[in-house]
């Protein structure tokens, strides 16, 4: 089964930014109820679809404060707590990271570790890319970054017959 997520946060100071799990020294920081990591609501949005259990939204509402600030990466290891107790397992994971400003490329490895520590995956079943967005729109007037991601579950008992 095939999962597609999507995010999008505007770029505000006096905020840190997350992405992909990773603290990044950078000037401005992701305006959002939780920390705001594009990338990893994104994941969770696609693993979530990918299992037919909702989106991030549902899980986890802007309006319930016990998520207001939260870590994305809790938000994800919950989203793999719901895909194990539903019968998942994560086989593997594509994401790109649209922003103009910060380049990611230094961090990607550690972002692979976190979401794999996370998920109880190998960081090599787990691709991101970095990409601009040529200066065009709120991306690339350095106003936004946004992220997709698509992944692939499989069920548990379908890989213990194998």
């Amino acid at each position: 089964m095939v999962g597609i997520g999507y995010d999008i946060h505007r770029l505000v100071e006096k905020r840190p930014l997350y992405l992909g799990g990773v603290k990044i020294d950078y000037p401005l920081g992701l305006l959002g109820h939780s920390d705001g990591d594009v990338l990893l609501h994104a994941i969770c949005d696609a693993l979530l679809g990918a299992a037919n259990l909702g989106d991030i939204g549902l899980h986890f509402p802007p309006e319930d404060k016990k998520y207001k600030d939260i870590p994305s990466l809790k938000l994800l290891k919950k989203v793999g707590e719901f895909l194990r107790n539903s019968g998942f397992f994560v086989k593997n994971i594509d994401a790109v990271v649209i922003a103009e400003k910060p380049k990611i490329l230094p961090y990607i490895k550690e972002m692979k570790k976190n979401i794999a520590h996370t998920l109880s995956m190998h960081p090599e079943d787990i691709s991101i890319k970095g990409k601009t967005n040529e200066g065009i729109g709120e991306i690339g007037e350095n106003k936004a970054i946004a992220a997709f991601a698509v992944c692939e579950i499989g069920r548990i008992y379908d890989s213990l017959e194998r």
